[in-house]
């Protein structure tokens, strides 16, 4: 084959390039990285069914699920920012702002009781929401219209709205939000999930299906494959850029709301470091920083493998802290895997 007819091909990794169809072995190759993060989650599992008593329960899953709806949900959205090679530092602190004002919302539409429960819950729901949406709204304006880097753009809005969150409330939990909620976030159905986990299972199908299958998510990726090329078929770059940080704000508004329902309080320190584990779950997920690539399944599997990780821990009573530095350690290994898979 001449040099003009394989110019346009992608080029493959040299252990395929010899015998076998670039597209198979590129399909092989994401497979092998997904394996090995599955691996990596069974070897926890068999590790800390050995050692942690407790872990192989019901009451465990139930509580792992429940806590991973409050990293996935945040993962997701930065898995949409991540593919564009952008970051968002912010959505912790908007996870945090917009359950403090749910609360808020929620306890001024209820009479401690259920006479209102329907308008108080909707409220709710809509508070976090345009809160979230409100706070990518405004990343997507500091980046598309003022330029700013998304490194510096969401860093800055991450001191301004723990500001804001603390304003607030004075650096206390909101806490005259009506006991039943308390019941709609932690009911376990059919010993398997709570409203959180499933609410969170459709969000996830949702993303995956909106990357997967529609044109929304075909520009997402290609801004983060090449954004000029993006920009010279025709994508509104600056356009997309402001959905897609509108949709991470707005997936962490939906997270800031559950996270009240679970423990029925606004609190202005929640997802205080989320981010991180958000980052860490897109990244070991298979997702590259340079952007381009990433799917929901490997965010899902990532995120397990951090929940896991942390109930782990906590049933063989591991400092707290420990928990942090791990998080940090998994996503310097992580990149490292990603530059030797990019051949960087």
């Amino acid at each position: 084959m001449s040099e003009s007819d394989t110019s346009g091909m992608p080029e493959a990794p040299e252990v395929w390039a010899s015998d076998t169809p670039t597209g198979m072995g590129r399909a092989l190759l994401a497979w092998l990285t997904e394996f090995w993060i599955v691996g990596v989650f069974a070897l926890l599992v068999v590790l800390f069914t050995a050692t942690a008593r407790g872990f192989v329960s019901a009451e465990n899953w139930v509580s792992t699920a429940q806590y991973t709806t409050e990293y996935l949900l945040l993962a997701l959205g930065e898995l949409m920012v991540i593919a564009t090679a952008g970051i968002d530092l912010s959505v912790g602190a908007t996870l945090g702002l917009s359950g403090v004002i749910s609360a808020l919302i929620v306890s001024a539409t209820t009479n401690q009781g259920t006479a209102h429960a329907a308008l108080g819950l909707a409220a709710g729901v809509v508070a976090a929401l345009a809160t979230g949406a409100l706070v990518g709204l405004f990343n997507g304006a500091l980046i598309t219209r003022l330029n700013v880097t998304p490194f510096i753009a969401t860093l800055g809005s991450l001191g301004m709205v723990s500001g804001v969150t603390f304003l607030l409330t004075n650096g206390n939990d909101v806490t005259t939000v009506p006991q039943w909620l308390g019941h709609v976030g932690n009911h376990v159905y059919f010993g398997l999930f709570t409203v959180p986990v499933l609410v969170t299972a459709v969000v996830a199908v949702l993303v995956s299906l909106m990357l997967s299958r529609t044109r929304f998510g075909l520009r997402t990726y290609a801004l983060g494959s090449n954004v000029e090329a993006a920009r010279r078929t025709g994508i509104n770059v600056n356009r997309h850029l402001l959905l897609v940080y509108m949709c991470a704000g707005l997936l962490a508004g939906l997270s800031g709301f559950l996270v009240l329902l679970r423990f029925v309080a606004g609190s202005p320190i929640a997802g205080t470091n989320d981010e991180l584990s958000a980052i860490a779950a897109v990244v070991i997920g298979g997702a590259s920083l340079f952007g381009g690539t990433g799917t929901v399944l490997g965010t899902v599997i990532g995120s397990l493998l951090i929940a896991t990780l942390v109930s782990g821990l906590i049933l063989l009573n591991v400092q707290a802290y420990w928990q942090t530095v791990l998080t940090g350690a998994i996503i310097v290994v992580a990149v490292a895997i990603d530059q030797r898979r990019r051949g960087s």
